[in-house]
């Protein structure tokens, strides 16, 4: 298992500069406080529980077992044995444990650190680097998965399992290191011994039914259960009792009832349905609590993660480990209805057919499997080859564990133009094809055989909008508004354009709050925080009564900070419910350091400062690493008058995160409160940038500058600034009282009559030239 921490964009700042008259003008000091729910997906003692589910006035339900369902479904039961489904976990036995524990050791690359794997007492046991960094022997006492790799399991306090970092390579029998990169300390949250790498929190879910995590915040520790310790017939199916008491009756006596009494429907059902059926697992995610095993919205137990940086390539091509789900639901081939099914047998998980042949299901040979639609011999210099396979083209993947490699479902057409343009891979450039080549040689033959014409693609606007390009807000709101787009891209519009804070932004937010899809919604309501409270409240508050569990407490936590007083009544209650279901989908995550910060913004939102500071300071005990705690804790401390301690937490992410200029940002607006310019300055410069897509760090710079009579640079910030944003009035009226300050009236008109010309209706700037035309009038 490797899981790499998922850092939040979400600016978290301790204000801005007003834009009073230049020679009473001051920094702003007010801490802004980010209300931001950071979506880090867990995928990831023993005991096996009997769980009761109590629906409606039927009897409860109860899992029964997947022996039980193999009694009358014995072909699909035969089919799943030995899948990766029913050999995700197990015990460690001499029939499971696939690695050499003969007396065999594995010397680690990067630590250098020797580990011994042996028996003793008919147990698996291995002697390697503890969690004091020195060896130790630990017992292993579960196996993980079984190809290509394998991982096994350590006993740890607390009721934890733990991942441990060295996996058997099933196919070349070899020991080998996970992560492949060197893990300095054993305090980093990556560390083998350490929360990164988990069981319970990061794998449990996913390779075991009916998991009941059961972490408790206060001891730091668990009480993890399973029904049934593989994946087994329930977890698609739902829990079976009532089905087993319905099929135990003779035909007969059978009622007629819809579905035969399981609680899930798996037959006969929409493509979404069934795709929605497996993402719970095959998604990057956050999840929001134990999975019950039912239906409902998928936002109803887990919030995917949209097409973020670091996670995916720009055009949505898979970058980090995302498991399937994010990247199917991009594809055309999932616009059109088709579902996992049609190329995989569920229940041995593997293909219908080999090669072309699956595609060719539905794709007609005659068009597509031939040479003047591929443009690739089958045999090459006497060999066979494989670049006619569909895959090669339309399925490029990636390689994650060290040896696991994974196919893009996003099922796209080959794009060497966009690797041109905004550096996104190809498949044309894999390692196995092309890779020799440069990207223009490619381009070339793909121009040669395809023609030069090509779709807009998403990916670049997506790009555009990462680099902050200031002039990409009118693109986005036009992409997040097209609903022949997949889902998921238009929800990652709405996400970027909380760095467009336009009105036509906040208009097209408070409108896809009604979307017919719960994913939209929920992503509208993350970019409307920033409203003041009469709008957040008219257009949020409706979303307390949202069917979907993700979207109402979402709506309860960007409301949560409002007084009482200016909640209507009859949402009161509501709100209190919503907070209560947020807190709770929070404390079931709280192993993780976001969830502890979210609960910090929480409490601060609530008016609990210390209980935030506290939670804040257990996030950054997890995760040394997590910085928005530690950006949140100064702006607390700050608050506090604690700005010392606020200035040591700032500094510190700087020098972990560097490039995260919308700390330096912060830092410099700190600085700036003490009185420290020339160090603000310093700050502000360095934000104003690293982030060219946005002008208050640019204006705040410029302030900066001016308290250090640097008047001449502070002029050409404002300018900058303006130039991005004419329509500001605190930018202009900066720029102008500077230049009436000096007595530059020649300037000061130029400024107005420039304004004027790309902002006909601008107040100020009509105002100022009324004023010195008059002043010319009377000379």
């Amino acid at each position: 298992m490797q899981v790499d921490k998922q850092d939040d964009r979400s600016r978290t700042t301790f204000g801005d500069a007003n834009s009073r008259s230049y020679g009473a003008r001051q920094f702003e000091l007010a801490a802004l406080v980010a209300f931001v729910l950071i979506l880090i997906s867990p995928f990831i003692y023993l005991q096996r529980d009997s769980y009761s589910i109590g629906i409606g006035t039927k009897p409860e339900l109860h899992f029964v077992g997947s022996p039980r369902c193999g009694e009358c479904h014995q072909g699909a039961y035969e089919k799943w044995r030995g899948s990766h489904h029913d050999l995700a976990m197990d015990i460690a036995t001499e029939e499971t444990v696939l690695g050499d524990f003969n007396d065999t050791r594995y010397t680690d690359p990067y630590n250098q650190v020797t580990s011994h794997f042996f028996k003793q007492d008919q147990k698996f046991m291995v002697t390697t680097e503890g969690p004091d960094g020195a060896l130790d022997t630990f017992e292993i006492t579960h196996v993980f998965g079984v190809y290509p790799l394998q991982q096994y399991l350590v006993p740890f306090p607390g009721g934890r399992l733990q991942c441990l970092n060295i996996a058997w390579d099933t196919r070349d029998n070899r020991w080998y290191r996970l992560p492949p990169y060197e893990i300095k300390n054993t305090d980093d949250w990556l560390h083998w011994t350490r929360g990164g790498q988990t069981w319970n929190g990061m794998c449990a879910e996913c390779h075991s039914t009916r998991v009941v995590k059961n972490y408790d915040m206060g001891t730091d520790s668990y009480r993890t259960s399973w029904f049934e310790i593989d994946v087994g017939c329930e977890s698609c199916h739902g829990p079976g009792s009532r089905h087993d008491a319905w099929a135990a009756k003779p035909p007969l006596a059978r009622p007629l009832v819809e579905n035969a009494e399981l609680v899930v429907a798996t037959s006969g059902i929409t493509s979404d349905a069934q795709i929605a059926l497996c993402a719970p697992c095959h998604s990057r995610r956050f999840q929001l609590g134990d999975n019950a095993h039912l239906v409902g919205d998928v936002l109803d137990i887990m919030v995917p993660s949209l097409l973020e940086e670091g996670l995916y390539f720009a055009d949505g091509q898979i970058l980090e480990e995302v498991y399937v789900y994010g990247s199917y639901v991009q594809s055309k081939m999932y616009r059109h209805g088709i579902r996992c099914s049609d190329c995989h047998e569920v229940h041995s998980l593997e293909l219908h057919r080999e090669g072309n042949d699956v595609c060719l299901q539905c794709h007609r040979a005659e068009e597509y499997d031939r040479y003047e639609h591929h443009f690739h011999k089958r045999e090459y210099e006497g060999k066979p080859s494989d670049g006619h396979l569909c895959v090669k083209c339309h399925m490029p993947g990636r390689t994650y564990m060290g040896i696991d490699y994974r196919p893009d479902h996003s099922l796209r057409i080959p794009r060497p133009d966009l690797s041109l343009s905004i550096g996104t891979p190809n498949s044309c450039a894999a390692a196995d094809c092309h890779a020799d080549k440069p990207l223009n040689w490619i381009n070339d033959h793909y121009q040669q055989w395809y023609g030069k014409t090509r779709k807009p693609h998403y990916g670049e606007l997506i790009a555009a909008a990462r680099s902050l390009e200031p002039d990409a807000g009118e693109a986005l709101r036009t992409l997040a508004s097209d609903r022949l787009m997949p889902v998921i891209v238009r929800a990652t519009a709405l996400s970027l354009l909380r760095n467009y804070p336009e009105q036509p932004t906040t208009n097209l937010l408070v409108s896809s709050l009604d979307d017919s899809e719960s994913l939209i919604r929920y992503t509208a309501i993350r970019g409307l925080q920033d409203l003041d409270a009469a709008q957040l409240l008219e257009s949020v508050a409706p979303k307390l009564y949202d069917p979907v569990k993700a979207v109402r407490i979402e709506a309860a936590a960007a409301l949560a900070g409002l007084p009482t007083s200016q909640i209507r009544e009859d949402d009161r209650a509501a709100l209190t419910a919503g907070i209560d279901e947020y807190r709770e989908a929070m404390r079931y995550n709280s192993d993780f350091a976001p969830q502890r910060y979210n609960l910090g913004n929480l409490a601060l939102a609530l008016g609990n400062d210390e209980e935030a500071r506290a939670y804040y300071e257990q996030a950054i005990a997890i995760d040394d690493q997590f910085y928005p705690a530690k950006v949140n804790l100064a702006m607390a401390l700050n608050r506090s008058g604690d700005n010392e301690a606020a200035e040591k937490f700032l500094r510190e992410v700087i020098v972990q995160q560097p490039q995260l200029y919308e700390v330096s940002y912060s830092l410099g607006l700190l600085l700036a409160e003490l009185e420290k310019y020339e160090e603000a300055a310093e700050m502000l410069g360095r934000a104003a940038d690293g982030m060219p897509g946005y002008t208050r760090p640019r204006y705040n710079h410029a302030l900066a500058l001016l308290k250090l009579r640097r008047y001449e640079e502070g002029e050409q910030e404002l300018l900058k600034a303006l130039e991005v944003e004419p329509e500001n009035r605190e930018y202009f009226s900066a720029l102008a009282n500077l230049y009436l300050n000096f007595r530059m009236i020649d300037k000061a008109e130029q400024l107005a009559r420039s304004i004027l010309q790309r902002v006909p209706n601008h107040p100020d700037a009509a105002q100022l030239l009324e004023m010195i035309n008059q002043g010319k009038k009377n000379q």
